[in-house]
């Protein structure tokens, strides 16, 4: 009997073996990859395969970075890896476009699963971080400063994470998010992005979410910026909106922003929504915005660039003040938006407080 069970159990064994042995490569152990100054990350992550990390020392790397690999791990070793333009870009599509670190797919084929951590990117001409085609693109700990356009940004993606970043000093938003950059078009489902805890500061604006829904913005500080925080759709359908706006410090974004062809200037602008419908925006804390811009207040309603009012969002139980000229400010005056239980000390038109 012993000699038939050990015999059984080495059948077992070998039939497991093979088994383990057919499984895909995905399932290998992952690697880990060590970049050290002077070395090339963008070498590390065209070898690396789905599910490696690659981990970048401290120094300062002088580089575009493109990742087109699902379910890699981009990490650095906190504020001191710092990712900032050469002389002449790198040569890959984001290098040429202008941007400092990619993540790269389609509509049709996003790149998923991508995380980036703990890493410095600054001084591009374009934008930090830009994602596009991604999905659960998830990036934290990341300071995004003085770039030319976006600290950190993504389109034509859904279910992105941006947790405990800190964006500064960018020349267009801190965090913008949009359905896309290139062409006109419906709000899309972006099936639950998150927003969250970040530090935005000396931006034109600190988050921008253009033409998206579903998706949450909470507990982020805003402040110095032109802009704290805008919502902004249009006349396309389906409408920018239903989403969330909850339990954000936005204060004393009183730098002025000139005006451009879509927009006036902008100045003292808290939370402002163009356009949108059934936005949610609540728990906020938002004082000291102060401007003369059409777009100034604590929290505001305006119409779109094209003339599309909003409608349906719920502004509820913000603490407001110290906003100029206004705290609660509807001005385009669009249909059924309810304003409940919110504290503060003056609106237009009067009794939305």
């Amino acid at each position: 009997m012993r000699t038939r069970k050990l015999r059984y159990a080495a059948g077992l064994t070998a039939a497991l073996v093979i088994e383990l042995g057919s499984l895909p490569a995905a399932h290998a152990a992952a690697a880990r990859h060590i970049v050290q100054p002077g070395q090339s990350i963008q070498a590390a992550v065209d070898a690396a395969r789905p599910g490696d990390t690659i981990e970048i020392r401290p120094g300062t790397y002088r580089q575009n970075v493109e990742i087109t690999t699902d379910r890699l791990t981009l990490r650095g070793a906190g504020r001191n890896t710092v990712l900032s333009p050469a002389a002449r870009p790198s040569a890959n599509a984001c290098g040429a476009a202008g941007h400092g670190l990619c993540v790269t797919g389609t509509a049709q084929h996003p790149v998923t699963d991508v995380r980036i951590r703990s890493l410095t990117v600054a001084g591009f001409p374009k934008n930090g971080i830009w994602g596009s085609g991604t999905d659960r693109m998830d990036v934290r700990k990341v300071v995004a400063e003085k770039n030319g356009q976006q600290g950190i940004g993504q389109q034509l993606s859904t279910r992105g994470v941006f947790l405990s970043n800190v964006s500064r000093g960018n020349k267009e938003s801190g965090i913008f998010l949009a359905n896309t950059v290139d062409s006109e078009g419906g709000a899309t489902d972006t099936l639950g992005t998150e927003v969250a805890d970040n530090q935005l500061t000396g931006n034109r604006i600190g988050v921008v979410v253009r033409r998206l829904r579903n998706l949450t913005i909470e507990q982020n500080t805003a402040t110095g910026n032109c802009g704290g925080v805008f919502i902004v759709g249009d006349e396309s359908t389906p409408r920018a909106g239903d989403l969330t706006v909850r339990h954000n410090a936005v204060h004393e974004n009183n730098a002025y922003c000139a005006p451009n062809a879509r927009l006036p200037f902008i100045q003292g602008a808290g939370i402002v929504l163009t356009g949108a419908e059934g936005a949610r925006v609540t728990g906020n804390q938002v004082h000291n915005n102060v401007g003369t811009s059409p777009m100034s207040g604590g929290i505001v309603l305006f119409s779109s660039v094209v003339g599309t009012p909003n409608a349906k969002n719920a502004i509820s139980r913000n603490v407001l003040s110290g906003n100029k000229p206004a705290d609660l400010a509807d001005r385009d005056k669009g249909p059924a938006n309810t304003f409940t239980n919110n504290v503060c000390e003056l609106s237009v038109p009067t009794g939305r407080c």
